[in-house]
């Protein structure tokens, strides 16, 4: 018999685990609901037109690709199997892929549904996704995303209070972070002035590894790209600015005075960074010319999140794409929205152990089981106990006391509620609390008001 397994860079997660998971989601969920965000689903799998050619060459290897039910080689001939060409047969075997992200699936929702929406139209979503990625330490191959993203509204506004709900959660989590913030209209505008123009995705791919591959590497890619080695001389102190935001912004407005489209880009970012000055945030926002963010979707302000005390990558991304739903048939719909990354926010909060208790331990109060006679007088009160809101739950079988103890010990379960003929004779309850031992009966009203 084989032994039990999963598949590599998949999790299972055990109650206490998934206690702290909903801590997350319950957190990002309140967050997104205070700044008028709804909630929306779409299925796991999708048709392979709507994901193809939306994440660049690289996300198209990533995706999982769903083999058609039923006679799946109907249609297929020998020689064609005998070719082993595995891109065709994929194309012809597999109609559908799980999602690679949850963006291209709210682009699709958007304009399936554009007559029922008011625009501009806020979602939020809270769903797994899959990318065939080689697992490693923070980087799995199913992991869930936690979007917002706002569309039908060109304001800069939107861009701002997405930083603001960035801010507000990592506060709740008691995470110090850094948020990047960058503009692919300046990117561009850095393009344009070194004079290559139709290399912009390879310069910000290989600009967006500087922090992994370091300079280099980053000059070697850039040059292997095709970028000669005077423009790659000329985007040195571009990539290597430093300063305050302001300063960087002053020096990146002299560099690109003569591309319109990078100095429109330099606006943009000029009044999302003051319009925050006046927010009070409580984490640093940091432009980052180095900051590209790999998707070809992106059009403007792009934005990546980073724990300052621990080492796991990006946490958090997003940025604003003015032409995805047009590639399904509905141009001119501006966006902008964000992604929190809950497996890697679930492993920070785990290293830096911020899960409060109250989030973890979820059964407050144990009723023990000394018979039947017992149980009877105790069902009637644990009803009333849960009715007030306090999980409470009896231990199922009568068995030895110490056992039923263990088991409070093992749920971190605070308080023990004891029944014996004493206590059925008073119309009392003996509560103890397992933290310091000490225990008391008391009424009932005032048992409900200790554990509360």
């Amino acid at each position: 018999m084989n032994k039990p397994s999963i598949p590599k860079g998949t999790r299972d997660f055990s109650p206490i685990e998934m206690a702290k998971r909903n801590y997350i989601f319950d957190t990002i969920r309140s967050v997104y609901a205070l700044y008028g965000f709804q909630q929306i689903e779409t299925p796991a799998m999708e048709t392979l037109q709507t994901l193809l050619g939306k994440y660049g060459e690289e996300g198209d290897k990533l995706l999982f690709k769903v083999l058609n039910s039923g006679d799946y080689l109907s249609g297929i001939s020998d020689q064609e199997i005998a070719e082993h060409n595995t891109l065709k047969l994929a194309s012809r075997l597999c109609e559908k892929g799980l999602r690679y992200d949850l963006t291209v699936p709210f682009a699709r929702f958007v304009v399936m549904h554009r007559e029922e929406l008011q625009l501009p139209f806020k979602r939020y979503q809270i769903q797994p996704v899959w990318r065939a990625d080689r697992p490693q330490k923070g980087r799995y191959r199913e992991f869930y995303q936690c979007d917002a993203d706002v569309v039908g509204s060109n304001s800069l506004l939107n861009e701002v209070e997405l930083m603001q709900i960035i801010d507000t959660v990592f506060k709740s989590f008691g995470v110090r972070v850094q948020i990047k913030i960058n503009n692919r209209k300046i990117l561009t505008g850095i393009a344009d002035v070194i004079g290559a123009i139709d290399k912009i995705v390879d310069i910000t791919v290989a600009i967006d590894k500087l922090d992994k591959i370091g300079l280099d590497n980053v000059n070697a890619e850039l040059a292997a790209g095709g970028l000669s080695a005077d423009a790659i001389e000329k985007l040195q102190p571009i990539i290597s600015l430093s300063g305050t935001n302001d300063q960087k912004l002053d020096i990146i407005s002299d560099v690109l005075k003569n591309s319109e489209i990078g100095m429109k880009g330099v606006e943009e970012t000029k009044f999302i960074l003051d319009t925050l000055k006046s927010c009070d945030l409580k984490n640093e926002i940091q432009l980052d010319l180095t900051l590209a963010r790999g998707l070809n979707y992106y059009t403007g302000a792009i934005f990546e999140v980073k724990a300052l005390d621990t080492e796991i990558g990006s946490i958090t991304g997003g940025g604003r794409y003015d032409n995805l739903t047009g590639i399904f048939g509905m141009p001119g719909l501006s966006g902008v929205g964000i992604s929190f990354g809950a497996d890697r926010i679930f492993d920070v909060l785990n290293t830096l152990d911020l899960y409060p208790k109250e989030a973890v331990n979820s059964t407050k109060l144990l009723f023990i089981n000394f018979g039947e006679k017992e149980t009877a007088y105790c069902l009637p009160i644990l009803k009333k106990v849960r009715e007030t809101g306090i999980c409470s739950e009896i231990y199922p079988d009568s068995v030895k006391m110490k056992k039923q103890m263990s088991y409070a010990n093992a749920k971190n379960i605070p308080f023990v509620a004891l029944a014996g003929e004493s206590e059925i004779n008073e119309g009392k309850i003996t509560l103890k609390n397992m933290t310091t031992g000490e225990q008391k009966m008391v009424m009932i009203d005032e048992l409900i008001e200790i554990v509360k």
